[in-house]
């Protein structure tokens, strides 16, 4: 049986608080006075350790005897988190970040006070910090560091997921400050829809708080400095998990705690001129910010989802839209053909591929390279994504009734030389293109097709008729985005894997010459973050329309019976192309087949 605490003097700054808490230990017999000395003795040998670690690494005492006795020592209580259930509402009075940073964990409030565990309840700097923060009395409990870890990671996230202290480091960054400033100015935007509610008020006041701009600002800033072409942040049911789409695939970035997910989709709502009110519905906005380097617009889409909103941010790099063809990954010859079709004053060239292949990137590109003073220039798009001088562009707004068939009617009327559509939806759009284009104009679009030949017959499908198809439409090209071996950590290696017959008689190649052939792959290095790859480029076929494909559209052939005319004619398929960009040592194998679905 333990006796009572013989002593409550408090020790002060001039006692040795080592001495103090062995001689605590004794009087509560759980140590005795040999083993004090003994760890006493070993703590002046040993200065970098602490009584507390000697005495438990030499299990000469258990850590709930220790923590009791600490506890009874400071006056405060002990408290085993482990057994505790926290109410969710006490968490929202303490971010995690701070929680972390000070170690300290909020149990339960009573009236104007609240109660707080800690691992040190003697460190003034952490209690002033939560009341300032709280605006409560706190009362200190002492807790195990490991109690206190458990709790942390059980309410607010794991340490390897819940990352805040790195946030927090890279918001000192000078670019993100940069942005900070060209953000703040955007706040004096209204709000679609907010009227004087107090839901919003509270939304915006959250919204607007330090941290939650900082981590904002931090969030995107981080997307344009990896150079992400979307920003995800997606609401799940214990965190918000925020991931950037980098050369096409999607990498996991930042899980942050839960309850920081609505002030930071608020306050991106507001910069996007957003209803903060409505969570409802999907909403679509934009914002431009600036940093040292270039303006970026981003266009901002949330979508309810089972566990919050879920927002989108697709990062539109102004200097995108100055690409030239020759930097897309053109092969010559490719290149050449693409030329001779744009060289035309009439008629439809069509680029085709899923959404993210770079379509619009491409038609960019040939309008930059159009461009002039002599030519009048329309685009119809579904939104702008990029500003081009000299070209008159129009934006589809479905809400207005102004879609691509009643745009592209209001178009023709303008005098255009060339006219950009975004894409062909339907049988009324694609109609009014062949018209415009068999009228003198030359129309540039996009279609969501596998191949090049495959364009033709979507078109017939739409209920296009044949004989407008094969006079109208010049050619196709079909393209895809194949990520780039990363430079800086290129390194040869012998790949273990058998070349398709139809590769080898393509190139002329015997297994013997893939011999003397060099293959490349990224071992990964922290410029592309151990990924191997950074950067992509277009791999890609161009189909032009000959006389003998035309007579084939005119019969209705099909679209492998076109493709494969296509190739007897000299059309390099977009697989052979990849293959030409293995050889080269600009991408690999596994970028080749993933992007083709082959292998």
């Amino acid at each position: 049986m333990r006796s009572p605490v013989k002593t409550t003097t408090r020790p002060s700054a001039e006692m040795d608080d080592n001495r103090v808490l062995a001689r605590t230990l004794v009087e509560r017999e759980v140590l005795t006075l040999q083993q004090a000395k003994a760890a006493l003795a070993q703590l002046q040998k040993e200065p970098g350790k602490t009584l507390e670690k000697i005495l438990l690494d030499g299990d000469l005492i258990k850590e709930e005897d220790l923590l009791e006795t600490k506890a009874a020592l400071w006056h405060v209580p002990y408290i085993d988190l482990k057994n505790y259930e926290i109410d969710p509402e006490v968490l929202e009075l303490v971010p995690a970040a701070t929680a972390k940073k000070f170690k300290f964990f909020p149990l339960f409030r009573i009236d104007g006070t609240l109660l707080v565990a800690m691992t040190d309840p003697k460190d003034m700097n952490a209690i002033d910090k939560v009341a300032q923060l709280t605006q409560l009395e706190i009362s200190p409990a002492l807790s195990s560091a490991e109690a206190l870890q458990y709790a942390i990671d059980r309410y607010y996230g794991k340490e390897e997921e819940v990352q805040i202290e790195n946030v927090m480091e890279k918001i000192s960054n000078e670019e993100i400050q940069d942005i900070l400033e060209v953000i703040e100015a955007e706040e004096e935007k209204d709000i679609a829809g907010g009227g004087v509610q107090q839901t919003t008020a509270d939304l915006e006041r959250l919204a607007e708080e330090a941290p939650v701009v900082k981590m904002a600002n931090m969030v995107l800033m981080q997307g344009i400095m990896d150079g992400a072409s979307d920003v995800h942040i997606n609401p799940e049911e214990t965190m918000v998990r925020v991931r950037y789409r980098i050369d096409g695939v999607l990498r996991d970035s930042l899980n942050l705690p839960k309850n920081l997910q609505q002030a930071l989709i608020s306050r991106i709502k507001i910069l996007s001129s957003m209803d903060i009110a409505e969570n409802r519905i999907p909403q679509d906005g934009q914002m431009r910010i600036k940093t040292k380097s270039k303006v970026v617009d981003i266009r901002v889409s949330t979508l309810p989802s089972a566990h919050g909103e879920n927002v989108v941010m697709r990062i539109l790099d102004k200097n995108a839209a100055l690409l030239k063809l020759e930097n897309l990954g053109f092969e010559d010859d490719t290149l050449k053909m693409t030329r001779k079709l744009m060289s035309n004053a009439y008629g439809i060239i069509l680029v085709t591929g899923p959404t993210g292949s770079g379509k619009t990137t491409t038609l960019y590109a040939v309008l930059n390279e159009l461009n002039s003073v002599e030519k009048n220039i329309i685009t119809l798009e579904d939104p702008i994504e990029y500003r081009l001088p000299l070209i008159r562009q129009s934006q589809v707004n479905h809400k207005a009734g102004m879609t691509f068939a009643k745009g592209l009617r209001s178009i023709l009327r303008q005098d255009p030389d060339i006219v950009m559509v975004g894409e062909i939806r339907d049988s009324e759009t694609g109609n009014i293109a062949i018209q415009a284009a068999l009228t003198g104009h030359l129309v540039l679009s996009t279609l969501h097709t596998n191949d090049s030949a495959g364009a033709v017959t979507r078109l017939a499908e739409m209920g296009i008729e044949p004989f407008l198809i094969s006079t109208a439409v010049l050619g196709v090209q079909a393209q895809r985005l194949v990520r780039r071996i990363c430079p800086d950590c290129k390194e040869e290696y012998k790949p273990n894997f058998p070349v398709p017959e139809t590769v080898l008689d393509y190139f002329g190649f015997t297994e013997n010459d893939l011999k003397e052939i060099k293959f490349y792959h990224g071992k990964g290095c922290k410029k592309c973050n151990g990924k191997g790859y950074r950067g992509r480029q277009s791999i890609l076929e161009v189909l032009p329309v000959t006389e003998t494909i035309r007579d084939m559209i005119l019969k209705g052939g099909s679209t492998d019976d076109i493709r494969n005319q296509a190739v007897k004619e000299g059309m390099r398929t977009m697989l052979m192309d990849g293959w030409i960009k293995i050889f080269k040592g600009v991408t690999t194998l596994d970028e080749v087949m993933r992007v083709t679905n082959i292998g």
